[in-house]
């Protein structure tokens, strides 16, 4: 085996299974930390990790005033509202049924794209819609949902970060953001580090936690950090210019997957029959949205899978 194709296999593992197992990670630290701090740390180290590794590769680190305010919008899009809001919502909801949610990020994204730009859907895109709608409703009508204390608002919510984050990808594609994908994503997490701490300290939430943290906890932060921050983004990025982009984003319907199966087995989340099959419809949905040729010209922004 080549050095090449064993650097795609570990590189599709990153981000197949890292990345589908934030939600589990990003569920067991909201037990001990604040949701808005656990992101804060979490996108601070990150970042500045980042930005060490751009400057090691001599990657130039000075950016315009236009470009500097393009990464504070993309920031608060994929990062403060999108993961933030997102991880305190995961108080109320399964990991594995958030990673379902979020897997509709296409769906949202090709809603966007035909109101913003005027783009037709092609037949693969209403078939994948159509498909997308039917999951949705048969993974939210759940009679479990509704007696469920804070389950609602928390799917709600979660929509709001699916369509943030899909607002955020579009935004993306057209904004002038730094070339190098180091230093734009370093930017973008440095930057929503310091407001998403700003916003834990205005929502009064317990900053001392994170001196109290069990062992445990404190791993699961370093995981977030160096692996789901660092190596599956690089892994990405990798991916993105060594293999089709079609192969790249089978990652959005590998992910919950995932997330499901750590879920149960580690969490011991329920997975009942009409979960299992509105995850096969609602994937299938995504598997006919993302075929499309078209959806690779716009990147969706890997900051909020970061």
């Amino acid at each position: 085996m080549t050095r090449s194709k064993l650097l795609i296999i570990i590189s599709f593992f990153s981000i197949y299974v890292i990345w589908g197992s934030t939600y589990l990670l990003n569920k067991i630290a909201v037990t001990e930390i604040p949701p808005l701090l656990i992101s804060s740390i979490r996108f601070g180290i990150a970042g500045i990790l980042i930005m060490i590794i751009a400057k090691l590769l001599n990657h130039p680190l000075k950016i315009t005033k236009k470009q500097l305010l393009n990464t504070t919008i993309a920031g608060f899009l994929f990062l403060v509202y999108g993961n933030g809001v997102f991880v305190w919502a995961l108080k109320f909801v399964d990991s594995g049924f958030a990673a379902l949610l979020a897997s509709t990020q296409p769906l949202f994204v090709l809603f966007l794209l035909r109101l913003i730009d005027g783009k037709k859907m092609q037949r693969k895109s209403i078939i994948g819609v159509l498909l997308g709608m039917v999951g949705m409703y048969l993974l939210v009508s759940q009679e479990q949902i509704a007696t469920s204390d804070g389950m609602i608002i928390g799917i709600f919510m979660i929509l709001t970060c699916v369509l943030s984050w899909s607002y955020g990808s579009v935004f993306v594609s057209k904004a002038d953001l730094p070339k190098n994908f180091f230093v734009s994503t370093g930017y973008q997490m440095i930057i929503a580090s310091l407001m998403l701490f700003f916003c834990s300290f205005i929502f009064k939430e317990d900053t001392t936690a994170i001196l109290n943290i069990s062992p445990k906890v404190q791993l699961v932060m370093v995981a977030l950090i160096f692996f789901g921050s660092i190596v599956a983004f690089t892994a990405f990025n990798y991916l993105l210019k060594n293999v089709s982009p079609e192969k790249v984003t089978t990652s959005a319907y590998v992910n919950p997957v995932i997330a499901l199966l750590l879920g149960w087995a580690i969490l011991d989340e329920k997975l009942t029959n009409q979960s299992i099959l509105a995850s096969a419809i609602l994937l299938a949905g995504v598997y006919f949205i993302t075929s499309r040729k078209r959806v690779t010209k716009t990147k969706v922004n890997t900051s909020q899978k970061a």
